[in-house]
């Protein structure tokens, strides 16, 4: 397996000297910065994998510096806050970020949102080179929609590229992949973020409302994308995959919802 590279950026010295220690323990390799100009110097010098990532520094913000991240790379962020409010992890995940976690933080459990962030984004993964690389779809089309299934890119009707964030991307490839099946909330948010989930967390439906501005052209009410009164979503229109192999595609065969 790789050698996995994590930097954390914070401007607690305590904060960098414990996960440094800890995540080295771990065998991870880490870098430490206390701004933002010191993680535009390492990502320039010794770009990292994962970026764990405090929202309140010195300066430019953890948003703002996710921001900029995500324009430049696909680096995977995980940021930090201390504060309770669901505007902060909403506007995070909006921003460009994989996950969240708030302070205090056990150890343990940033290691464990770590892993999930290396698995989704397949670093330092164990997988055999061409093991089942035939069984999984690289795209998505429906409606005359196109959809990668593997980074950010999706291309409307008339072929013109639509601007997703990272966790729009993940939703949206979450929704085709099981078309016609209603899926809670709580589904969606293990499925995008693999996070605890918290029983006023909106942030699936702020990334809904997103998607359906972007998919929908403000068609009253929503055909691609259902609410499914008292259950959740449901991506309601027929989805065919492309696949790397032999460019042949399926359709999705799903039930189609109540």
């Amino acid at each position: 397996m790789q050698e996995v590279h994590v930097a954390v950026v914070d401007d607690d010295p305590r904060v960098l000297a414990l996960l440094e220690r800890y995540l080295g323990r771990q065998g991870y390799r880490v870098s430490t910065a206390e701004t933002g100009l010191d993680l535009d110097r390492l990502v320039r010098s010794d770009p990292p994998d994962v970026v764990v990532l405090d929202l309140i520094l010195p300066g430019e913000d953890g948003l703002e510096i996710a921001r900029n991240l995500r324009a430049k790379s696909d680096i995977g962020i995980i940021m930090l806050t201390a504060k309770g409010d669901v505007v902060d992890r909403i506007v995070g995940l909006e921003v460009g970020a994989d996950d969240y976690l708030a302070k205090p933080f056990d150890e343990r459990e940033l290691l464990a949102r770590l892993r999930s962030v290396l698995r989704r984004r397949a670093i330092g993964g164990t997988r055999r080179p061409g093991e089942d690389a035939d069984a999984e779809p690289v795209r998505a089309q429906f409606e005359g929609w196109s959809l990668d299934l593997e980074v950010p890119t999706l291309i409307d009707p008339d072929g013109e590229d639509v601007s997703l964030t990272a966790a729009e991307h993940r939703l949206l490839c979450a929704l085709v992949r099981r078309a016609k099946r209603v899926l809670s909330r709580d589904q969606l948010l293990d499925i995008v973020s693999g996070r605890d989930r918290h029983p006023f967390d909106r942030s699936i439906d702020v990334l809904i409302v997103a998607l359906r501005q972007k998919l929908e052209r403000q068609q009253k009410p929503p055909r691609i994308i259902k609410t499914v009164r008292g259950a959740g979503y449901v991506f309601a229109v027929p989805v065919t995959f492309d696949y790397a192999e032999d460019g042949s595609a399926a359709d999705a065969s799903a039930g189609s919802a109540s």
